[in-house]
């Protein structure tokens, strides 16, 4: 009976159950279960890495340490996340996909429930480590589950869900976890993974199809590939997450990583080209819509994480603004997604995904554009009209983009285009948020620089500045001396707010310039089928 079955749906996978016959095949009702298993899965994994952030005072607190030990709580998970990514594709075959993804969601709830009861801040990092490794799987197992259980004339549609899974999660991360530690405490933000795990797990487990795992392949596996990737990846993605905060090369832990990461990644590539099973097949490099495709991806991840690191930073520095009214700012820029997902496939029906693509980047560009034009008085408010429109942007680069990606690309190569092309987003994101945060200081500094060589050409204005200051300091109780220190203190704050709002600007005008390159370079990719 199963034989007939292969017949009937050649593209089908059955198992017989109860004497009945389980139909696994692509677009089946087992499927879509599975696949939405994946993107949930995958939200939980992106959203962990933002949803941390606007609690860090809190969790630093609890824990005994230091801003910049703080940092590493979300390092960690960043840095296990992009080692897991490459690896996904290899454990997955080796470990049959339902048992590797049914292990990985319980392994991701009890690393979660373990980052609750954190004693100290080194089995913070180590727990959130493996947060990051097991959650780093799900995220292109969803993709891949896209590609291979979703018929292609319905592919648009696994697109427009995953698009909503990789933009929104980030999006409404720093608000939800604001929100949560406010209302209870910091523990909540991991006990959250258990409920929508469990679900996850149910839903693996009765949309995937049992099979038995190759043991014999993990012999096989590319040991040599995988030492060489984690070190390197691992090692870049350090130094991209604290290079700024230690001054770059000026610090010679951050030149041995950089030395480290280049030596490694350089070895990854030419074991990877020299052999027939790699364990990620980079001769899809060697495909021109492929490599468009990619760098498409890299500047994707960069304006994303660009946005979501400055706009809350700008917020915090420059307007006093609280983590949940952050949040509410941010928010804008994923809410309106939703509205516009469920369209992109009847869209795509009608125009070609390459202009779809480029006025995604163009509108997702205008956005940048928009805040690179502020003064004192642009706070969150004057913010929400950029956040609309990158909203209306973003669904545009996703969905299409991932369909022109993998249009052209044979099965087998599926696994591989899922784990390059995560990469090359969480890459980009990484870029991005590094030299955002280099340019702010550098430009910072430099426009305090121009400001005070303009104060002796405008002396006047400046003594008279001051003495106004200081008479009404006087007025409200401070002695002639005090008065002019605090006046010269207040100038100083004064310039350094000013030089900070134009080094803003000047960084979203950067990030805007990107984002319109990469929609002119996404024309060149082929016509999808």
């Amino acid at each position: 009976m199963t034989d007939t079955f292969a017949k009937v749906n050649p593209v089908a996978i059955a198992e017989r159950s109860n004497g009945h016959i389980v139909d696994y095949s692509q677009g089946s009702q087992r499927a879509w279960i599975a696949i939405f298993g994946g993107l949930v899965g995958a939200f939980m994994a992106i959203l962990d890495i933002q949803i941390t952030n606007s609690s860090l005072k809190e969790i630093q607190g609890g824990l005994g340490a230091t801003v910049e030990e703080g940092s590493w709580i979300s390092t960690s998970y960043l840095v296990a996340e992009m080692i897991a990514i490459p690896l996904s594709g290899w454990l997955s075959k080796v470990c049959d996909v339902r048992r590797y993804a049914i292990w990985n969601t319980v392994l991701f709830i009890m690393a979660s429930l373990l980052c609750s009861i954190s004693w100290n801040l080194e089995s913070m990092i180590t727990f959130r480590a493996m947060q990051g490794f097991f959650g780093g799987a799900l995220i292109p197992m969803a993709f891949s589950l896209i590609l291979e259980k979703i018929p292609i004339d319905k592919r648009s549609i696994g697109m427009a869900l995953f698009g909503l899974t990789a933009t929104f999660a980030p999006s409404i991360g720093p608000t939800f976890g604001g929100w949560l530690t406010e209302q209870f405490n910091w523990s909540y933000l991991f006990y959250i993974n258990v409920p929508p795990g469990i679900i996850v797990i149910a839903m693996f487990a009765y949309g995937l199809p049992k099979k038995t795992g190759r043991w014999s392949e993990f012999k096989k596996g590319d040991f040599s590939g995988i030492v060489t990737m984690a070190l390197g990846l691992g090692a870049l993605e350090v130094v991209l997450e604290d290079g700024n905060r230690k001054g770059w090369f000026d610090s010679d832990i951050m030149r041995n990583l950089a030395i480290i990461a280049v030596i490694n990644i350089t070895l990854f590539v030419y074991l990877q080209l020299r052999k027939s099973a790699p364990l990620v097949n980079l001769r899809l490099f060697a495909k021109r819509d492929f490599v468009l495709s990619t760098l498409a991806y890299f500047f994707l991840g960069w304006g994303l994480f660009a946005g979501i690191y400055m706009v809350p930073l700008y917020l915090a520095q420059i307007q006093n603004y609280s983590a949940m009214e952050i949040g509410e700012v941010l928010m804008w820029m994923g809410f309106p997604q939703l509205f516009l997902l469920p369209l992109m496939p009847k869209i795509m029906q009608k125009i070609d995904s390459r202009y779809l693509v480029s006025f995604g980047f163009f509108m997702f560009g205008m956005s940048y554009y928009l805040n690179s034009h502020m003064t004192l008085d642009f706070a969150g408010e004057q913010m929400i009209l950029s956040m609309v429109v990158r909203a209306m942007g973003l669904p545009f680069v996703i969905v299409p983009l991932g369909t022109l990606a993998t249009d052209y690309l044979k099965v087998e190569e599926n696994a591989s285009a899922s784990t390059l092309l995560n990469v090359m987003r969480n890459l980009g994101g990484a870029f991005g948020i590094a030299l955002v945060a280099t340019f702010i200081d550098n430009l910072t500094r430099m426009h305090l620089s121009q400001m005070r060589e303009t104060i002796p050409a405008v002396s006047v204005q400046a003594a008279q500045y001051l003495q106004q200051t200081a008479q009404v300091l006087q007025l409200a109780g401070s002695n002639a001396v005090m008065a002019n220190q605090q006046a010269n203190k207040l100038l100083m704050q004064t310039m350094q707010q000013q030089a900070s709002i134009q080094a803003y600007n000047d960084v979203f005008l950067i990030v805007a310039s990107i984002l319109l390159f990469a929609a002119v370079i996404v024309l060149g990719i082929r016509k999808a089928n």
